[in-house]
C-alpha cells in the first residue's frame, strides 16, 4: 500500500501503513524548519522515524488543542479566474463598472492572475473564524485547493484554503481588488497538509456547505479539479518567477464553486469545506 502522510499543527503526523492509521508526534520541529528542510519534499518516512509514536487513544486529545492554522512564516497567495465558473462570476460583478471583459481576457491567456492574500496573523485555522468586511455588502467563501511549496520553490503538499472574498468591493471597480481580499481574518487554512510532490487526481473531488442557524445548509455546492484550465505546476511556475520564498509559501488555486449574486455570507454562518483525502475545514463567520 502507498503511504500516506499528513501533518498537522503541532506537529503531529498522520500516516496509513498496511490499511492502518498511525500517529507520530514530531519532536522540536517547527513548520518554517519543515518548510526549510529537504526531507518535506521526500515521502516522509526519515521525519517519522524522529516521531515518538503515540496511542491511538490520545489522538482526539491532540487534535482538539489543534486550532492554529498550519503556517508559520509562509507567505500566502492566491490564483483568480483558474475555473469557467470563476471567469463569468467576475465578469458579472464588475460589469457595471466596465471591468468585466477584464476576466475574460485573463482566463485565455497565457498569463494567469495572481495575488497576494495574507500574512500569517491574517490566517485562521480550523474551528476559529473567518470575516466579513463591514464596509462590505456582498461577500462570499471560495473554497480552494491550496499548493504548499518550499523554499526550493518545489511542491511538497496541499491543503484547503478559503479565500474568504468581498465582492462588492471589487465588483466597484477592479483596483480594489487588495481590499476585497486582504485584511484580518481574511483566510481560512487547514486542517493539516497532505503530503506530496506530485499534483492530485483531476477527480478529486471539492465541496461547500454554508450552514445559517436554525436554517440549516444555505448554499451548497462542488467541483473536481478536472474543471481547473490552470494547472498547479504552471500556477507555482508563474508565482516563482521573479520571487524568492525563503520560508515557502502557500498558493490558492481558484476557485469553481461561487454562489449566485443574490448570496451573502452573514455573520454567524459557519463555512465547511472539504477536499476528498485531505479533510475538512470549517470556520464560523464574524
Amino acid at each position: 500500500m502507498t503511504k500516506v502522510y499528513k501533518v498537522h499543527p503541532g506537529i503531529l503526523v498522520e500516516y496509513q501503513e498496511d490499511d492502518e492509521t498511525l500517529f507520530a508526534l514530531l519532536d522540536n520541529v517547527t513548520w518554517d524548519e519543515w518548510f526549510n528542510s529537504e526531507d518535506a519534499e521526500k515521502p516522509f518516512q526519515s521525519w517519522s522515524n524522529k516521531g515518538n509514536p503515540i496511542l491511538e487513544a490520545e489522538v482526539e486529545t491532540i487534535r482538539k488543542a489543534f486550532t492554529e492554522a498550519p503556517i508559520q512564516s509562509q507567505e500566502v497567495w492566491a490564483a483568480g479566474v483558474t475555473y469557467f465558473r470563476s471567469r463569468v462570476a467576475r465578469m458579472e460583478e464588475s460589469k457595471d463598472a466596465g471591468g468585466g471583459d477584464f476576466y475574460d481576457r485573463v482566463y485565455d491567456a497565457d498569463r494567469p492572475e495572481i495575488f497576494f492574500k495574507a500574512t500569517a496573523h491574517r490566517v485562521s485555522g480550523p474551528g476559529v473564524p473567518v470575516r466579513i468586511r463591514k464596509d462590505s455588502t456582498w461577500n462570499v467563501p471560495e473554497p480552494e485547493l491550496t499548493l504548499a511549496i518550499n523554499y526550493r520553490k518545489k511542491l511538497i503538499g496541499f491543503t484547503i484554503g478559503n479565500d474568504m472574498s468581498s465582492r462588492s468591493i471589487e465588483g466597484e471597480n477592479p483596483l480594489y481588488l487588495p481590499q476585497a481580499k486582504t485584511y484580518d481574518q481574511c483566510a481560512g487554512l487547514g486542517p493539516c497538509i497532505l503530503l506530496g510532490t506530485e499534483p492530485l487526481s483531476e477527480s478529486t473531488g471539492i465541496q461547500v456547505r454554508i450552514h445559517r442557524g436554525s436554517e440549516g445548509i444555505v448554499f451548497q455546492g462542488s467541483t473536481d479539479l478536472a474543471q481547473m484550465k490552470r494547472k498547479p505546476l504552471e500556477l507555482i511556475d508563474w508565482l516563482t518567477k521573479e520571487s524568492s520564498f525563503p520560508d515557502g509559501a502557500f498558493l490558492m488555486t481558484g476557485t469553481g464553486i461561487i454562489p449566485e449574486g443574490d448570496f451573502t455570507l452573514e455573520s454567524g454562518d459557519e463555512v465547511e469545506i472539504e477536499i476528498d483525502n485531505i479533510g475538512i475545514l470549517k470556520n464560523p463567520v464574524e
